[in-house]
């Protein structure tokens, strides 16, 4: 049997952050990845997103405190600070289209949760 193994780029790597378990569904967790602040979030599906934790529009590190929704049919997190939403698949803030969050690749390799470095 040939096992299957998902590439990275070249210039990425895995980084595992924690258990599956440990996000609870609808809320998110912060994670220092490369010493940069990953907001991670448990969708209602089971799928999980990370983004940068910094609220572009406060300058504060808070938006894995915020509040998992969707709109249209969308998964999004609202900053706890100032409320621009923002969607988690992409980083765009649904509220003001010119500002975007940089979004990270994020997988899960058997219970573990992992975000590319790169």
């Amino acid at each position: 049997m040939t096992e299957v193994l998902e590439l990275a780029p070249v210039s990425a790597y895995w980084q595992g952050v924690c258990d599956y378990d440990d996000l609870p569904p609808e809320d998110g967790v912060c994670a220092l990845v490369g010493g940069e602040q990953v907001a991670l979030f448990r969708t209602h599906d089971g799928r999980v997103h990370a983004l940068s934790n910094l609220d572009p529009f406060s300058g504060a590190y808070v938006l894995a405190r915020g509040i998992v929704g969707s709109r249209g049919g969308v998964p999004t997190v609202a900053s706890p600070m100032y409320k621009q939403v923002f969607d988690l698949t992409t980083g765009r803030c649904l509220d003001d289209p010119a500002v975007r969050v940089p979004v990270y690749r994020v997988r899960v390799s058997g219970t573990r949760v992992e975000v590319a470095r790169t």
